[in-house]
């Protein structure tokens, strides 16, 4: 089968995204899977995303990067299916006028919203749907918040056909259950995200392309890229420490953006400072938040059980992980999955997360969970972990078994190709 999968960001670029994209190519261009005619997969990334100075020549699939509308009018009509990561309008739109089957997958909101993650700007709440109800003057007061009129009435304008397209396509796959009750979309389906088991020693989940030289500082991207945290480390549970020596650790590990609820979690570091009780709070990352954090951690006299990191990776991340009990996701957005919380629990490592969205969908009930922007709920949680360290390796088996009977790669793949061999 010939595969062309579209998508806006791609490696060197590296996010969730990135990640799932490459797995997917690669996994369907390595492994010969069972088809009527035995054919192999035949797969080509297309990208806005630069090469950079990364070397495409490590992939075992063709990357074509920032193609022409006329090249991607041909790479379209020489695919069998088009897979199109995240709604883009003109792999979209050309599908479609060519006749050839297409799918889409939503890896966020970008179908159902303006502004792609469902949060009203003006009062920073949970959006209730106004684009799909027709309530188009409250999505360009939305977008006013963060953009000139003309820039907001552009962007709303290409909702439509954004949203049309995505009605149209022959497939669309959501991540989540709850993905798929917010998106309506017809002919839809759900694949979870999978993931490569991450014992020591094995290929990391998105294999990063060879560099030749050193990657320059202009090319990172702008935003803070959670998976630039990817643990080299076994995925072993970890053995609580000895409390009388060491106090509980908790991490969050991620970008420093609002929706995150970081502030969510300092509140909660506040409440169990007060409280008495001793623990550690490590803010691993960065972003357009670290100025509000470090102020927030100095004005509440926090100095002294939370720390920020910082940009960490490889063996400083795996060594400062390995000190970690439990991983706390406070978000107060409705993520569509919550790919972080599928690695962490693939380690076998406790979560404590918002119960809202997809992340507490695929949390489930093998880690901790607290309504989303509550800091005495998400304290009380901290407090378990602090009084009953000795239960916190049996929730990471828990997790972990979760993780590996629902989230993995070779299951996801095999999902994605039945997907797209039902509409040939």
């Amino acid at each position: 089968m010939k595969l062309l999968i579209y998508s806006h960001f791609f490696a060197p670029s590296v996010g969730g995204v990135e990640t799932i994209v490459a797995l997917l190519a690669r996994q369907l261009s390595e492994i010969h899977l069972a088809q009527p005619r035995g054919d192999k997969w035949d797969v080509v990334v297309a990208t806005k995303t630069p090469a950079n100075e990364f070397d495409d020549h490590a992939f075992p699939f063709r990357v074509v990067r920032a193609p022409s509308s006329l090249q991607l009018w041909r790479l379209i009509r020489w695919a069998d299916v088009t897979h199109v990561a995240g709604p883009s309008l003109l792999p979209m739109f050309l599908a479609k006028l060519a006749g050839k089957p297409y799918v889409v997958e939503h890896h966020g909101y970008q179908a159902i919203c303006p502004n792609g993650v469902l949060i009203h700007q003006p009062d920073r709440a949970i959006c209730p749907g106004h684009f799909q109800a027709g309530h188009y003057g409250a999505c360009l007061r939305c977008q006013q918040q963060e953009m000139s009129l003309p820039s907001a009435l552009s962007k709303l304008f290409l909702m439509f056909p954004r949203h049309s397209l995505s009605c149209k396509a022959d497939s669309n796959i959501a991540i989540t259950n709850h993905s798929l009750a917010r998106h309506r979309l017809p002919r839809a389906q759900v694949i979870y995200y999978g993931i490569e088991s991450l014992r020591t020693g094995a290929a990391p989940p998105c294999p990063e392309p060879r560099r030749v030289r050193p990657m320059s500082a202009s090319s990172q991207p702008q935003e803070f890229p959670a998976k630039q945290n990817e643990i080299q480390s076994s995925d072993s549970p970890r053995e609580p420490h000895d409390t009388n020596n060491e106090p509980p650790n908790f991490a969050y590990v991620g970008r420093f953006v609002p929706e995150k609820g970081l502030d969510v979690l300092l509140g909660a570091a506040r409440r169990l400072k007060s409280d008495g009780c001793r623990f550690q709070v490590l803010l691993i990352g960065d972003g357009p938040e670290r100025a509000n954090l470090e102020a927030a951690i100095a004005s509440n006299d926090l100095q002294d059980v939370a720390r920020i990191t910082g940009f960490l990776h490889g063996p400083a991340l795996a060594e400062q992980m390995n000190s970690v009990d439990a991983v706390v996701m406070p978000s107060t957005w409705e993520e569509t999955a919550g790919l972080s919380a599928i690695e962490q629990m693939m380690r076998g490592r406790l979560v404590i997360a918002s119960d809202i969205g997809g992340l507490g969908e695929i949390v489930a009930d093998t880690g901790l969970k607290f309504p989303a922007g509550d800091a005495a709920a998400l304290a009380a949680q901290m407090k378990k972990v602090i009084h009953r360290i000795a239960e916190v390796p049996a929730l990471g088996e828990a997790a972990q078994a979760r993780a590996r009977a629902l989230f993995q790669a070779d299951r996801m793949t095999a999902d994605h190709a039945s997907a797209y061999q039902k509409l040939l």
